[in-house]
């Protein structure tokens, strides 16, 4: 999807640009846009080698566990329908702990077990349970205490102070991850989006086609 709305960025502004009489200009925009890219991504390698050394010893020095067990007993009470000693929910800590400190590369095959853990306590293998929904709404939401990436940015392009963004981070990530399950909790609760209901639907689907073929 993603290539699809750059292909038409980039057909729009071809256009536009005949059509003005300013083809040249698009062509040198784009030129100085590569230019500047590359000259960023060259820049980057110092200071992501920086945190992500910084957020590999965290791993390996055990504070990605400690923090897990830290933010165990949310996860316990965000995903009440899921047994408190199954192994998903551990996962899940480690998960958002992973990503919570930057380490995204770490983040996600943990979190892939976790979703296949939440798939094993689903009885319809065909449809998304409460657990898993608020899973991936937690994981869309994005909480950091560690914008590695954004401060790495933020010097490339030559700021000042670039871990000022740290704090803006926090308030912004932690309001959309309060969001994001505030209102998946409030969407489980409706009739219409609940497991039963949805299963109520597929089981009158099933009586309804029997009966058909049966006449």
């Amino acid at each position: 999807m993603i290539g699809y709305i750059w292909l038409f960025f980039i057909i729009t502004a071809v256009i536009l640009g005949g059509i003005n009489g300013k083809i040249d200009a698009v062509t040198q925009a784009a030129m100085d846009s590569a230019k500047f890219a590359v000259e960023i991504a060259i820049s980057l390698i110092g200071i992501m080698s920086l945190w992500l050394g910084i957020m590999k010893l965290a791993e390996k020095s055990g504070l990605l566990k400690i923090f897990a067990v830290i933010v165990k007993p949310i996860t316990k009470f965000i995903f009440s329908d899921v047994p408190p000693d199954h192994p998903a929910i551990g996962n899940i800590a480690m998960n958002f702990s992973a990503n919570a400190l930057g380490l995204t590369n770490a983040a996600t095959p943990i979190g892939i077990k976790a979703m296949k853990e939440l798939q094993k306590l689903n009885n319809n293998k065909e449809e998304a349970t409460n657990a898993m929904c608020t899973f991936l709404a937690i994981n869309t939401a994005g909480f950091q205490l560690v914008p590695a990436s954004i401060i790495a940015i933020l010097a490339a392009t030559g700021s000042k102070n670039p871990t000022v963004i740290i704090g803006p981070t926090i308030i912004a990530t932690a309001c959309s991850l309060i969001t994001a399950i505030i209102t998946v909790k409030i969407l489980e609760n409706l009739p219409y989006f609940s497991v039963k209901h949805q299963e109520s639907i597929k089981s009158s689907s099933v009586i309804t086609e029997e009966l058909g073929e049966s006449d």
